[in-house]
């Protein structure tokens, strides 16, 4: 037998002849150190016909594994999941600028389209994998508090975009990381340090700047999208967002592996579609765009926000965390560039300043966790 570093042995009969089907679910597992068997050249298992599946090469059976003499590595691009974060970012600026366009559709409404596109995506997935539509027993609490907590952040975030500057809200959703600290250290008792709590303050000071209480910057408050009150109700509920957008890591964390994503988007999606049509039967607010316009958008929005999760979910599979979330800042950067050029709206020095302080704060979170985890990775590693 050769030793095949790279991924995890499994031993799988092979049947008249042929060679053993690989799920497609197996993940690759190069780089996780523990070691695979594949035959050696010409060696045969004594008495029956076996091959191994070699796991450094997402599960394909000898000869054709990755480290089999004479078989080239396909490499990696370089750069790849960088470039898919900074593509959902587009996107996803993409989509709050046409959201920022549909005139007589509440935002509760086109949450509810949103959901049913992340439904119709989900679906098949969980059909596929054969996860199941509840979850494990003991995880279904977790999964509801997600689906609800993380609808709820859509909802309000999408009636933020309605009624304040898109730079704005778009901003003070990045103070999400270190938010995401602070709550995993009072829930889940991680460390938190004093450069947690200078990041925190950083992002408040930048929250504040955008929202500009009358109390701190007087009455006459520039820059900002009809009236004041509209601006600090849309600034609220952007905030609360955050903390809810938050909250979900935080109990993604907690939950950690035991759970398939695609029930975890599930629970999102179908928790929130339940909540968005009660509201608005509630509210009176359910009804058709009249305008033509308007009904291609809500389909647009909702393709473009599946398409900026998909490229971000496959950024998260090829790239470190650190660096997907420092380039996510390109969000920020999307928002003032579309925010000038078709909306029209010049965004003020105040803006200018709460941008650079969130931007700071969650990048100086994102650096700092990540330099942990390589730390961590090497003690592991001696």
């Amino acid at each position: 037998m050769v030793l095949c570093q790279g991924g995890e042995a499994a031993a799988v009969p092979a049947a008249g002849g042929k060679e053993p089907e690989v799920p497609l679910s197996q993940e690759d597992g190069a780089g996780t150190g523990e070691p695979c068997l594949c035959p050696a050249p010409g060696v045969e298992a004594a008495g029956t016909e076996e091959s191994r599946v070699c796991g450094c090469c997402s599960g394909l059976p000898w000869p054709r594994c990755c480290k089999a003499p004479g078989t080239k590595k396909k490499a990696a691009c370089p750069g790849l999941g960088l470039f898919y974060t900074v593509l959902s970012a587009f996107l996803f600026s993409v989509a709050s600028l046409f959201l920022k366009k549909i005139e007589d559709v509440h935002s509760v409404e086109v949450s509810a389209f949103r959901c049913v596109f992340q439904m119709a995506f989900v679906l098949p997935g969980l059909i596929y994998y054969k996860t199941g539509f509840l979850g494990p027993k003991g995880k279904r609490i977790f999964l509801f508090f997600r689906g609800f907590l993380g609808s709820s952040a859509m909802i309000l975030l999408y009636y933020a975009f309605q009624v304040m500057p898109l730079a704005d809200a778009t901003v003070i959703t990045f103070s999400s990381p270190v938010f995401t600290s602070l709550l995993a250290w009072i829930f889940l008792k991680e460390k938190y340090s004093i450069w947690d709590l200078l990041f925190t303050l950083f992002a408040v000071t930048g929250v504040i700047l955008i929202a500009r209480p009358p109390f701190l910057f007087g009455s006459k408050v520039a820059g900002i999208e009809g009236s004041y009150t509209d601006h600090l109700k849309g600034t609220i509920a952007a905030v609360t967002s955050t903390v809810s957008s938050a909250s979900t890591f935080v109990i993604l964390r907690k939950v950690g592996k035991s759970v398939h994503y695609f029930l975890s988007v599930w629970y999102y999606a179908v928790i929130g579609l339940t909540g968005c049509v009660i509201a608005l039967f509630v509210m009176n607010e359910w009804r058709l765009p009249h305008c033509g316009k308007d009904r291609v958008l809500l389909i647009l929005i909702g393709l473009l926000g599946l398409g900026g999760q998909i490229f971000l979910t496959k950024a998260l599979q090829i790239e470190k965390a650190g660096p997907v979330a420092i380039m996510k800042t390109m969000d920020v950067v999307f928002a003032f560039i579309l925010q000038i050029l078709f909306l029209n709206h010049l965004p003020t020095w105040w803006t200018v300043g709460g941008a650079l302080c969130v931007v700071a704060s969650s990048s100086g979170t994102a650096i700092r966790k990540w330099r942990q985890t390589l730390k961590k990775a090497k003690q592991n590693e001696i």
